[in-house]
């Protein structure tokens, strides 16, 4: 009883927040999407890092460490470099832009008459085809959350329950393997019955209260997560026998050899073979990704900011809750359950190894935690959930209601100019299309880990240009179209003949990098390049950092004063980036010590990241980042107009 009051008072307050932000929201789409632009940086910060904690990470975590050890979380962790570049480079970019979705920046970046077919072919393409596939890696991993906490076979009359097991079974819908010896379709049953119930909750206050509501919601969920984790921790670790002798307890079940593996924050003395296509992997993966830049649900967050500074501490709030704190959380929880839920190295090469291992994560909250504690963790796995999903349907929707209809069908079909309140209806409504076309393709998915793959396989194109687009003036639309449409092409023939086997991926990872970007630098340089005029306006209302000479001349502004912009703040991001990732190594290494590891350099890796906070800290807070020349505020010319207004 103490459990369901603790969700309910949850569902509550959720329903409470969209209610509250219905009627700013229902204004204009940048009330609806960007909140009117309000969203100081730490909430925003919390709200992606509410986002990401998506109630299939922990699960993808727990599969990672089982299968590979604590070094396969450098997959993770490395994107780390891309969140940092994003609160010192892009998310000012993104702000002072002026758009509200990455696909209608394509007006303000670019000349020619393919602006209008990139910006709907984007808009289809991320609001439709990559949300909704992130979307059902979340569903996935709700319905094992579902099927253990939500037994509505034993809840339900069976008036309302056997009508739904006859449409499962006379459909033929099977949502996920049941992890608790369920028939599949009283198993199906239960799982469509709580993603029915999940999806309404959040899909209730998110299409009622746009950004300002899930932001709202976003804080309080995050909150709730990482309290609820660190509690489920506690009980594993303690459950385990505590941390003093959790390394001799894996010593023991696993042996020395593995157990340095399981452990070990630097690759393994016997990867040998296997290091390669490792590094290439995480090498590449942060930047050749679609979400590069901090397109999608992060940049529309820095574009919700008030000012620049707040763009840029939502990044940072963002990075250290994302890399750090919730890294070292779900550290502990994968740990001690390798202690409390052994396995041999046949099981290990058994079917569906993965996808039990995943499934733990949940489990061990069902047998491990007291009630109340308990209450607590399926409030906070639900917030994550919930926070993944209502991103997710916020962002999509952008694209239908901004791109595809005021964009496209308003001006060239209906040949009108669209009404404030029709748009918000219009994103209303297409939150329910992405509920739907999510839901079949989760029942087609297997393990996280799997479509993990895929996704990352279908973004490993277009990361590149992304990041070129801001930095270096002659990247033009043929860019794009060429990035998205060879990742199109290239990415369906790489899993047909090479499979989607974990062993190839790194191969199927470089082969996309390098074919999508050479594709489109090529094509950049034989096609024409943006004109003077969009140029001008772009590098006046931006000031974009790199490599931007002949736009910065347009202006009358020296071409140096951009690519010095842009060295100071790579060295801000370097100098982040290893003050965070040593904080990581240093305390992860002191908490669960490989086996014959010296303290040593988990405390000199401490006293680095530790010494390098107040250098970039100062960076980041310091007026005079705000005030150099090409952060000043633009002052448009006469006649022209922001992009929102045009």
């Amino acid at each position: 009883m103490l459990d369901l009051l603790i969700v309910l008072a949850f569902v509550l307050y959720g329903l409470g927040s969209g209610l509250r932000a219905r009627n700013k929201a229902s204004q204009s789409l940048d009330e609806y999407f960007l909140a009117g632009k309000t969203i100081k940086g730490w909430k925003a910060g919390f709200s992606m890092a509410a986002t990401q904690f998506a109630a299939d990470t922990p699960l993808l975590v727990t599969g990672l460490v089982a299968t590979a050890g604590i070094f396969a979380l450098w997959r993770l962790w490395i994107y780390g470099l891309a969140f940092l570049l994003m609160a010192f480079v892009f998310a000012v970019c993104w702000r002072r832009a002026g758009v509200l979705t990455d696909a209608e920046l394509t007006r303000v970046r670019y000349s020619g008459a393919g602006v209008t077919p990139l910006r709907l072919l984007k808009a289809i393409y991320y609001g439709t085809v990559i949300n909704c596939v992130v979307l059902a890696m979340v569903l996935v991993a709700a319905v094992r959350i579902a099927e253990v906490f939500l037994p509505w076979h034993d809840w339900l009359p069976a008036g309302i329950y056997q009508p739904v097991v006859g449409f499962i079974a006379a459909t033929g819908i099977q949502l996920g393997e049941s992890i608790t010896g369920l028939e599949p379709a009283m198993m199906s049953a239960n799982n469509l019955i709580s993603i029915l119930l999940i999806l309404a909750f959040t899909a209730m206050y998110s299409i009622t209260g746009g950004l300002r509501a899930v932001v709202q919601t976003d804080v309080v969920q995050f909150s709730l997560a990482m309290i609820g984790t660190l509690a489920y921790a506690w009980f594993v670790i303690d459950a385990a026998g505590g941390l003093s002798g959790l390394t001799d307890r894996i010593v023991e079940l696993y042996g020395i050899e593995q157990a340095s593996k399981m452990l070990s924050f630097a690759p393994p003395a016997n990867a040998s073979d296997a290091l390669m296509p490792f590094l290439v992997i995480i090498g590449l993966q942060w930047f050749f990704q679609m979400n590069s830049d901090g397109t999608g649900y992060l940049a529309q967050r820095s574009m919700a900011c008030p000012t620049d500074r707040d763009a840029r501490m939502a990044g940072l709030v963002f990075t250290w809750l994302q890399i750090l704190l919730r890294s070292l959380f779900w550290m502990a929880i994968a740990i001690g359950l390798l202690v409390l839920y052994p396995f041999t190295p046949a099981e290990m090469e058994g079917a569906g190894f993965t996808a039990g291992r995943e499934a733990l994560f949940v489990q061990g909250i069902e047998e491990l935690l007291p009630p109340g504690v308990r209450g607590l963790m399926l409030v906070g796995l639900l917030a994550a959930l919930a926070s993944t999903v209502d991103t997710h349907l916020n962002w999509g929707a952008s694209y239908w209601s901004n791109d595809v209809y005021a964009g496209v069908v308003a001006p060239h079909v209906l040949k009108r100019k669209p009404k404030d309140r029709e748009l918000v209806l219009v994103a209303r409504l297409s939150n329910v299309l992405i509920l739907v076309i999510a839901m079949i393709i989760m029942a087609n998915l297997g393990s996280i880990q799997t479509a993990w793959f895929i996704s990352l396989l279908f973004g490993a194109g277009m990361g590149s240009v992304l990041v070129l687009r801001w930095l270096w003036e002659r990247i033009n639309l043929y860019s794009e179209l060429t990035a998205m449409g060879v990742s199109l092409i290239t990415a369906p023939l790489l899993l047909y003949y090479l499979g989607t086997d974990p062993e190839g991926e790194w191969i199927r990872l470089g082969i996309m990098a390098l074919v999508t970007t050479s594709a489109a630098i090529l094509v950049t340089f034989i096609t024409p390049a943006t004109d003077d005029a969009t140029l001008k306006r772009f590098y006046r209302r931006v000031r974009p950092f790199g490599f931007w000479g002949h736009a910065a001349a347009l202006n009358n502004v020296g071409g140096d004063v951009s690519v010095n912009a842009l060295g100071r703040r790579l060295y801000a991001v370097a100098a982040t980036a290893i003050s965070l990732f040593t904080l990581l190594v240093g305390i992860g290494r002191l908490l669960f010590p490989a086996p014959e590891s010296s303290p040593v350099i988990s405390w000199v890796c401490i006293a680095i990241g530790l010494a390098l906070i107040p250098l970039w800290l100062r960076m980041a807070l310091s007026k005079d980042f705000d005030v150099d020349p090409e952060d000043e505020p633009v002052t448009l010319g006469a006649g022209e107009r922001s992009p929102r207004q045009a």
